[in-house]
């Protein structure tokens, strides 16, 4: 026996059992001022009844106007895109704005094109690009995009509406805090070569022992996991030559606490830890991991103050980078005169 398959519900449903035109609905949902209280309330508890929801692409054919943003992303789960985006969709959703999300399928050109394609075929009025590796940015600018675009990239290039919080001041902040404490020998952990807060963070390091006379160490690559940060701190503190680490992001600083641990080195009094991102459970870790701070819900504010200006045909936006914060705790501190 076939099952009878169940059709969403239209506008002409909601129009039914409100008891009003189509053409009322039509101007209820975009939120026409010549609808009466009355009305309005019918037809909103007629789509509420029914569970209807609106078809951005057909709405934006009646309309032009789809009040739809669209966010292309990696698939990556870490904490700082992901809170991004979060942070974006809080501030679309207070503009009366939906965010349409998709993830690129893999790091190919053809996957980034299809995601483009796809957020295109949606009607969306605006694009946010979270995809933090250069070579999204790269085929981006390369393809042929007719609606506003927010980056959130870092490299500092001449990239159409580029935003972020300024990565290489964040891990300068971070390095001069180590060197101010006494530390010499400063080692850093650094993400995945071709994420573009990676490199950041990492010429940050170089840029703030180079300027204090120091000696810049090869930096050791992680993979933002804890695991990476942990097996970092097993190679790293085996020899007992380094006094402080500055690693790329908490989780790997995480893994590094881990490491000391097991090794039986004390934080903060033989090795001082930084981290960057401040993720919520980084007052938590132990000890208490001093980090670096990114303001994401300023950098959701700002991405979506950019995509209204640029809609409203106002160039003159705020590009500038967010400033990071240095958050003190307690896994750094001064060094002991045992290691100089």
């Amino acid at each position: 026996m076939k099952t009878q398959q169940v059709r969403a519900p239209n506008i002409r449903d909601v129009a039914r059992v409100a008891g009003v035109s189509y053409q009322t609905v039509s101007r209820v949902l975009n939120q026409s001022e010549s609808i009466r209280p009355g009305t309005r309330e019918r037809v909103l508890e007629a789509i509420d009844e029914l569970g209807y929801r609106p078809n951005p692409a057909a709405r934006a054919l009646v309309t032009s106007r789809s009040r739809t943003i669209g966010v292309l992303s990696s698939q990556s789960a870490h904490y700082g895109p992901a809170t991004s985006i979060a942070a974006i969709e809080s501030a679309a959703r207070a503009a009366g704005y939906r965010l349409s999300i998709t993830s690129t399928a893999s790091n190919a050109y053809a996957s980034i094109k299809a995601g483009i394609d796809y957020l295109m075929s949606q009607a969306v009025e605006a694009l946010v690009v979270v995809a933090p590796q250069a070579h999204v940015f790269e085929a981006i600018q390369d393809l042929s995009v007719s609606v506003p675009i927010v980056t959130l990239e870092s490299t500092g290039r001449d990239v159409r509406g580029s935003l972020s919080v300024d990565q290489v001041a964040g891990a300068r902040l971070a390095t001069q805090h180590l060197v101010e404490l006494g530390h010499r020998e400063i080692v850093h952990i650094t993400g995945p070569q071709d994420w573009i807060e990676a490199l950041a963070r990492t010429r940050g390091y170089r840029e703030a022992l180079s300027a204090a006379g120091l000696q810049v160490r090869a930096p050791v690559v992680g993979d933002w996991s804890a695991e990476s940060g942990y097996r970092a701190g097993l190679e790293l503190l085996g020899a007992r030559d380094v006094t402080a680490v500055f690693a790329g992001n908490d989780q790997m600083a995480l893994g590094l606490l881990h490491a000391a641990r097991e090794l039986g080195v004390d934080v903060p009094n033989e090795l001082s830890v930084i981290g960057f991102d401040d993720i919520p459970e980084a007052a938590h870790f132990a000890p208490p991991l001093t980090t670096i701070r990114q303001n994401f819900v300023e950098i959701g504010r700002r991405a979506v103050a950019i995509i209204l200006a640029e809609l409203r045909g106002d160039m003159e936006v705020d590009h500038q980078m967010v400033p990071p914060e240095l958050i003190l705790r307690e896994s750094t501190s001064a060094v002991r005169s045992t290691h100089t």
